[in-house]
């Protein structure tokens, strides 16, 4: 089970699951050619040529093995939020939550956080989210306005607000950037939420759209050593983020880079802050030299990590476990179903999918339509974004066609379903 990819964001990373799952599209979908949906092939998750192909993955990424049963797959937005709820009103020693932003009117959530902070004197806090994105609206209401209080109530010793600002938009280009497309620079869009020892990976941000009608994957692992190392990966790039800090201003916060922090502002140092960023992160991401295995597990994770923005060229994991995984894929003949929020998969990725494809099944690609897109119908150039990825799509759907490969590949676009 591999997660979408957006090659744009500044900070993503994710499980991949050496175990054969079922995969789930919407009754609502627009298809691009003819044949149903095939099951896919289940297998022996340490047997047969699988074997082989975990050994590369080995080489790639790091890993740890647990059993199936400790991972629950959260079918609906509704149930995500209620499980989310449920456990950080039950924690005992840590939530950490990495997002893109929480919604400026979430005070459901918030007074939930709250409650199990008044409940537990030893309960700590950690928020990561995107600087740009979580003060869009600000000096107005905001992500950061809304979670600055938190650390007027409980303290800085036990609440920590992060907020990830890229290298990549600095001086005058942010000064004449509008608010509404700065994001194309990029963000920290990691959705990590983690509870004591279980962490729910996601793409869900955390907003009412997605607690609601906006379906997407999560994952809820309830394995100590994974959550530990998410929470590791979570604290390290936190380490290199603006810290919250409540004001009296009109924008009820600031950012402040404190001198602790790992590497200098990428404001003021880009090119220092991601030679630092790179080799703190490289130790995190880079395969173990001898992985420990135990044989009573029956399911191997994988942690693959994007990161572009953080690390030297050539250094994020995601790309070269998602090729090793289509060349697999390629030479067992099997068939794949390729997810994605936003479909702009590369050039070099869209053609690997074509080789990848098995004839003797159905290969499908889910993506969100137009309508599905929080920018749809929206005023100025963000209008334009749905558009710009049904145009990627229909580019494939052609490359698809050139191939011969338009009867053994199905494309399908998921439109809101949960209102």
């Amino acid at each position: 089970m591999f997660v979408r990819s957006t090659p744009r964001c500044a900070s993503q990373v994710r499980a991949a699951v050496a175990r054969a799952r079922p995969s789930y599209a919407s009754p609502q979908a627009r298809a691009y050619s003819t044949p149903a949906a095939a099951a896919p092939v289940s297998s022996s998750p340490f047997g047969g040529p699988l074997v082989s192909f975990m050994n590369k993955l080995d080489e790639l990424a790091p890993s740890f093995d647990i059993n199936g049963s400790q991972i629950e797959i959260i079918r609906e937005p509704a149930g995500f939020y209620e499980t989310l709820k449920g456990r950080i009103r039950n924690a005992k020693n840590r939530i950490f939550l990495s997002t893109l932003y929480i919604g400026k009117t979430e005070r459901e959530l918030i007074a939930t956080i709250q409650e199990a902070l008044r409940k537990n004197p030893e309960l700590k806090l950690h928020i990561l989210t995107d600087a740009l994105r979580g003060t869009r609206e600000a000096p107005k209401q905001s992500c950061a306005s809304l979670l600055a209080p938190l650390v007027t109530e409980f303290g800085p010793d036990r609440v920590e607000i992060r907020m990830y600002h890229t290298p990549n938009l600095t001086g005058w280009r942010k000064k004449l950037m509008p608010r509404r497309i700065n994001e194309g620079w990029g963000l920290q869009h990691m959705k990590l939420y983690g509870v004591d020892d279980e962490i729910i990976l996601s793409g869900a941000n955390l907003s009412n759209d997605y607690f609601t009608n906006r379906q997407d994957r999560y994952h809820l692992f309830s394995s100590k050593a994974v959550t530990d190392y998410f929470y590791d990966i979570h604290r390290t790039v936190s380490s290199f983020s603006f810290l919250v800090e409540p004001t009296r201003e009109r924008a009820g916060f600031e950012l402040a880079w404190p001198v602790t922090n790992a590497a200098p502002s990428p404001l003021d140092s880009p090119e220092k802050f991601v030679e630092t960023t790179s080799s703190t992160l490289a130790r995190l991401i880079s395969p173990r030299k001898t992985p420990s295995r135990d044989e009573s597990k029956d399911t191997r994770v994988y942690m693959t990590a994007q990161m572009a923005q953080l690390l030297n060229r050539g250094a994020s994991t995601d790309q070269p476990v998602i090729r090793s995984l289509l060349n697999f894929m390629r030479q067992e003949k099997t068939t794949w179903t390729f997810t994605a929020g936003y479909f702009n998969p590369s050039r070099s990725l869209q053609a690997a999918l074509i080789a990848a494809h098995s004839s003797e099944g159905q290969n499908v690609v889910i993506t969100a339509g137009p309508e599905a897109n929080g920018f749809f119908n929206a005023p100025g150039v963000a209008g334009l974004l749905p558009g710009a990825y049904t145009y990627y799509l229909r580019h494939f759907a052609h490359a698809v066609h050139s191939a011969g490969t338009e009867d053994s590949i199905k494309l399908k676009e998921w439109r809101r379903g949960f209102k």
